[in-house]
C-alpha cells in the first residue's frame, strides 16, 4: 500500500516551466496551426462534401486540444502561486494569444451557425461523435453577431472580463487573516481561516468570521463596484448586443437548460427555505442556545477535534470508491499516482479546491488546500469525483467530454456521499457519529439552499445595478435575501452584508452557483435509487457519466428515467433532505 504525502502537483506533462523552448513551440505550432485552418476557409460553402467538413472539425479539435494545453498550464501555474509575476504574466500573455486565435477561427462557428436547416442536417448526420456539439452550437444561432463584432467582442474580453477577474484573484488571494487561538494571534489565510468556522468554540467561530468580513469588508467599496462593472459588461454584451432575454439565459443556454427548468428549481428551493429554518432551530437546541447566529451554521453538536492524516484520508476515499466500483477507485488512484493534485496549503496558493480537465488524454489535475478536517477529506472525495467523471467520458472528443454545469456536480456529490457512509461504517464514537450525520445536513444546506440563494441573489443583483443601484444598496439587497433564507431561525450581524463580494463563482461565472444545487438534489434522488437497489443500479449510474456532454443533459437523464422539469422532481430531492432532519429530531438531545 502507497503511503501518500501532500506535495505540489507536477505539471511538467503539460509544459516543463515559463521559459521553456517547448512552450514556446506551442505558441509558434499553434500558430501554424491555424494559418493551415484558414486556408480551409474557401470551402465552407452549403454544398460542402462530408469528408472535407469532418477533415475541418478534426483540425478545429486539433487547435482546440493544443490550446487546451497552453491555457491550461498557464491557468494551473497561476493557481499555485497567485502573486508570481511569471505566472500573471503568462496568464495574460495566453489570454491575448488565445483570443487572437479565436478571432481568426472564428468564421468556422459563424459560417455553420449560419449555414440552412438542411445542409446543416445532412453534415449533422455524417459527423459521428461530434453530433451533439454541432447541435449545440447551433441553439446558439439567434444570439450570434457578425464576424467583425464578434472579433471585437473577444478582444474586448482579454481587457476586460479576464483581466478584471484576474484583478480579483490577485487582491483577493493576498488577503492575510489575524484570528487570535489560544491566546496566540495567527496570521491565516482564507482556507485556513475558515476551518474555524466549523470550530467548536462559539467565540472562535464569531471571530473566525468577523475577521473574514472585516478584511473583504475594507476592500467592500471597490470589490463590489468590480462586481457592477462584471455585472454591467454582462448585460451589455448578453442582452443588449445578442438579445438573451435575460441575464441567466446565457447561462442556461450554455448548459442547454430551458429558462423554465432552472425558474422551476429555484421556486422550490425558495418555498423549502423553512425546512432548513426548522433544521437550524434543531441545532440551537444541541447547540444549548435559544436561536443561531449566523456563525454557528456549521458549528458541531460534539466537542470533537478529530482530524485526519492525509494518508488516512486518501486511503478513506480510495476505499469507500472501491466499495461502490473498484473501477472509480482505480481512476481516482490515477490522479495520486502521476501526481497531479496539489494537496498543500502555502500563502499565495489560491484558496479553495477545483479539479481541471485539460483534454481527454490527460488525467484531470485536482487541487486542495488540505487541513486534515473531516470537510477536507469530503473535499478530496468531491474534488476526485470530477476527476472520475472525466476519465469515464475520456473516450468523446475534446468539445463532447465535459457534461453541462448542473450534471458536472453529480460524481463530484455522490463520491462525497460514499465518503460519508464509509465513515459512519467505521467510526464507533456516538458523538462523532452524530456530528457526521449533522453534517450531513450541514453540506445539504451549504450545497442547496445557500447556492440557490446566491443565484436568486445574483439574479436580483443584475436588474438592480442595471437600475443604478450602489455597491451599499447591493449590500443591503443581499442582507434582505439572508433574511428571507433564514427567517427568525438565525440570528444575523451586519458584517455578512459583505459576504457576497468574497463569492468568487459571481465574479468568475456569473450564475454558474444553481448547479450545485441541480447536483445536490439530483444525486440525492440517485443515491436514494442506489440505496434502494443496491449493485444493478451502477451501470445505469456509470452510463450517466459516461455520456459526459455528448448529448443533452435532459436526455441523458430521460434515459435514466429522471425528469427535472417538474417540480415535484426537485421536490423530491428535499423530501430526503427531510427525512435526513426528522432522523435527528428523533435522536435525543444530550
Amino acid at each position: 500500500m502507497i503511503t501518500y504525502k501532500q506535495q505540489r502537483w507536477s505539471l511538467k506533462e503539460l509544459f516543463p516551466g515559463v521559459d521553456s523552448p517547448e512552450l514556446t513551440k506551442s505558441f509558434d505550432d499553434l500558430d501554424k496551426m491555424v494559418s493551415e485552418f484558414e486556408g480551409q476557409r474557401e470551402k465552407l460553402t452549403a454544398e460542402i462534401i462530408t469528408n472535407d467538413f469532418k477533415e475541418m472539425i478534426t483540425q478545429y479539435e486539433e487547435i482546440t486540444r493544443k490550446a487546451y494545453h497552453i491555457s491550461g498550464y498557464a491557468s494551473l501555474l497561476f493557481t499555485e502561486n497567485t502573486q508570481d509575476q511569471s505566472a500573471q504574466a503568462l496568464v495574460s500573455r495566453v489570454d491575448q494569444f488565445l483570443a487572437g486565435v479565436q478571432n481568426r477561427t472564428l468564421f468556422f462557428e459563424l459560417w455553420w451557425k449560419s449555414l440552412d436547416d438542411g445542409n446543416a442536417e445532412r453534415l449533422m448526420e455524417a459527423s459521428g461523435p461530434y453530433k451533439y456539439w454541432l447541435e449545440e452550437m447551433r441553439h446558439f444561432k439567434p444570439f450570434t453577431l457578425s464576424e467583425p463584432e464578434e472579433k471585437v467582442i473577444n478582444l474586448k474580453n482579454v481587457t476586460g472580463n479576464s483581466a478584471l477577474v484576474t484583478l480579483y484573484d490577485a487582491i483577493t488571494n493576498r488577503y492575510v487573516f489575524k484570528v487570535k487561538v489560544e491566546g496566540e494571534l495567527k496570521e491565516l489565510t482564507r482556507g485556513q481561516l475558515m476551518v474555524y468556522a466549523r470550530h467548536h468554540d462559539p467565540d472562535l467561530r464569531a471571530a473566525a468570521y468577523q475577521e473574514l468580513y472585516r478584511v473583504y469588508g475594507n476592500d467592500g467599496a471597490i470589490l463590489g463596484q468590480m462586481y457592477q462593472t462584471r455585472v454591467r459588461d454582462w448585460r451589455n454584451e448578453h442582452v443588449e448586443l445578442r438579445k438573451y432575454p435575460n441575464p441567466i439565459s446565457v447561462r442556461n443556454l450554455v448548459n442547454d437548460i430551458k429558462d423554465e427548468v432552472v425558474d422551476t428549481l429555484l421556486e422550490v428551493c425558495e418555498r423549502n427555505a423553512p425546512l432548513f429554518q426548522r433544521y437550524f432551530r434543531l441545532k440551537a437546541k444541541w447547540l444549548g442556545i435559544e436561536r443561531l447566529r449566523r456563525y454557528d451554521i456549521y458549528a458541531p453538536v460534539a466537542k470533537s477535534d478529530k482530524t485526519y492524516p492525509y494518508a488516512d484520508a486518501v486511503e478513506l476515499v480510495l476505499q469507500s470508491f472501491d466499495d461502490f466500483e473498484k473501477r472509480i477507485s482505480k481512476l481516482a488512484k490515477k490522479v495520486f499516482d502521476e501526481n497531479h493534485i496539489d494537496s498543500e496549503v502555502r500563502k499565495g496558493k489560491q484558496d479553495g479546491a477545483f479539479c481541471m480537465t485539460v483534454e481527454p488524454k490527460l488525467t484531470p489535475w485536482v487541487k486542495l488546500n488540505y487541513q486534515g478536517k473531516s470537510d477536507d477529506v469530503a473535499t478530496m472525495a468531491h474534488e476526485l469525483g470530477h476527476a472520475i467523471h472525466a476519465m469515464l467520458a475520456s473516450h468523446h472528443t475534446v468539445f463532447t467530454q465535459h457534461s453541462c454545469l448542473p450534471l458536472a456536480e453529480n460524481a463530484s456529490t455522490f463520491g462525497e456521499m460514499l465518503l460519508v457512509e464509509r465513515l459512519l461504517e467505521l467510526e464507533s464514537d456516538p458523538a462523532v457519529r452524530r456530528d457526521i450525520l449533522f453534517r450531513q445536513v450541514d453540506d445539504a444546506y451549504a450545497t442547496i439552499m445557500r447556492q440557490a440563494f446566491f443565484a436568486l441573489f445574483e439574479r436580483e443583483a443584475h436588474d438592480k445595478v442595471q437600475e443604478g443601484a450602489t455597491v451599499d444598496q447591493l449590500a443591503e439587497m443581499y442582507m434582505e435575501n439572508l433574511r428571507e433564507q433564514f427567517g427568525d431561525a438565525v440570528a444575523l450581524s451586519d458584517e455578512f452584508r459583505w459576504e457576497w463580494v468574497s463569492i468568487p463563482h459571481i465574479y468568475h461565472y456569473p450564475f454558474y452557483v444553481y448547479a450545485y444545487s441541480f447536483g445536490q438534489l439530483l444525486v440525492l434522488s440517485l443515491y436514494q435509487q442506489y440505496k434502494n437497489e443496491g449493485k444493478p443500479f451502477i451501470p445505469r449510474y456509470l452510463k450517466i457519466l459516461e455520456a459526459g456532454g455528448s448529448k443533452a443533459p435532459l436526455s441523458i437523464l430521460s434515459e435514466a428515467g429522471i425528469d427535472v422539469t417538474k417540480a415535484a422532481f426537485w421536490q423530491g430531492g428535499f423530501n430526503v433532505v427531510e427525512n435526513m432532519i426528522a432522523q435527528l429530531e428523533a435522536l435525543p438531545i444530550s
